[in-house]
């Protein structure tokens, strides 16, 4: 696979809002603190559900999982871009470039997958609860996350090959943060109109059939819940799905509006928004919704700053 060719550059210029020189440090503030609060957030849960028995669950391993993708997803982008912001040089190596992109690509394609497995997870929980401990068996669960990463990377590997492929006759100018899909593209000197609807091919199978997959899932749940006499139960079940709709909405609403759409007809600075906020603030949402809603986790962290209170005592 040729990952270069005759007309890549060595190096690629990072724009991001270098037009607006007034918005670098308050956004290097508000990355930093997103950043910071993002390694917090996702490490607190990842030990948590690690080392509270209680939480040794498939719903749990699944959010392990999430955290785990969130905390690398966006280690591959923020740490450069705060290097960019705060130095007059704002560049990346080709390799480097390729090796953000891959990345970036494979972990967000990853993240859909796992999203639309959790929530079958909850569909089993609470449609089949008497065969939840045979269908969600360790041995499957595995399997599902092994899925996700695979086809995620796979999906990051095609992408990627047809994108760095475009022609691009020397042009080094990326108007964005980083290197994703949509800006390299515009820098391409040939006809983007094959790769694009090649493209906007993969993006339908990562992005709308997770979204219609948890689509079909939370209808069956509803329909149990509602079917639910207890109020409690009603109230503990939505809860839990709830936070999950939450993350779902915030992480692929973006993402659908980012990938499948032509590159042309997205705002400059709007398509630099929106990749920031599925890229840097939804992982740094994630661990504040799934532990300000959800009772069973905020119960964890509750025994697990008593135990650590108790071994300093």
């Amino acid at each position: 696979m040729n990952w270069a060719n005759e007309s890549s550059p060595k190096e690629f210029v990072l724009l991001g809002f270098s037009d607006k020189p007034w918005l670098q440090k308050p956004l290097f503030i508000l990355l930093l603190i997103s950043y910071t609060t993002t390694i917090f957030g996702n490490v607190s849960i990842m030990m948590v559900c690690i080392l509270d028995p209680k939480l040794h669950t498939p719903m749990y391993f699944f959010l392990t999982n999430l955290s785990i993708l969130d905390l690398c997803y966006t280690t591959s982008t923020v740490p450069h871009i705060l290097t960019n912001i705060s130095h007059n040089k704002k560049t990346i190596s080709y390799a480097g470039c390729v090796a953000q992109l891959i990345t970036f690509l494979a972990l967000g394609a990853t993240e859909c997958l796992l999203l639309a497995v959790m929530p079958f997870d909850r569909y089993v929980a609470i449609c089949r609860p008497l065969h939840y401990v045979v269908i969600m068996n360790p041995w499957f669960c595995l399997r599902m996350i092994a899925f996700s990463w695979f086809t995620g990377f796979s999906n990051s590997v095609l992408q990627s090959s047809l994108t760095l492929n475009m022609p691009r006759c020397g042009h080094q100018e990326v108007d964005h943060f980083f290197c994703e899909v949509p800006a390299l593209l515009k820098l391409s000197c040939a006809d983007t109109k094959p790769i694009v609807a090649e493209l906007f091919f993969f993006s339908v199978l990562i992005l709308l059939i997770p979204v219609t997959l948890i689509l079909i899932s939370y209808g069956f749940i509803a329909q149990a819940v509602l079917r639910i006499k207890s109020a409690e139960g009603r109230r503990k079940a939505f809860g839990t799905c709830g936070s999950h709709m939450v993350v779902v909405s915030l992480f692929f609403g973006t993402g659908i509006y980012m990938y499948l759409q032509p590159p042309s007809s997205t705002s400059k600075d709007w398509g630099k928004i929106v990749s920031l906020f599925y890229g840097i603030f939804t992982p740094m949402l994630n661990p504040l919704i799934y532990s300000l809603r959800n009772k069973d986790m905020k119960e964890a962290f509750k025994r697990l700053m008593l135990l650590t209170f108790y071994y300093k005592k």
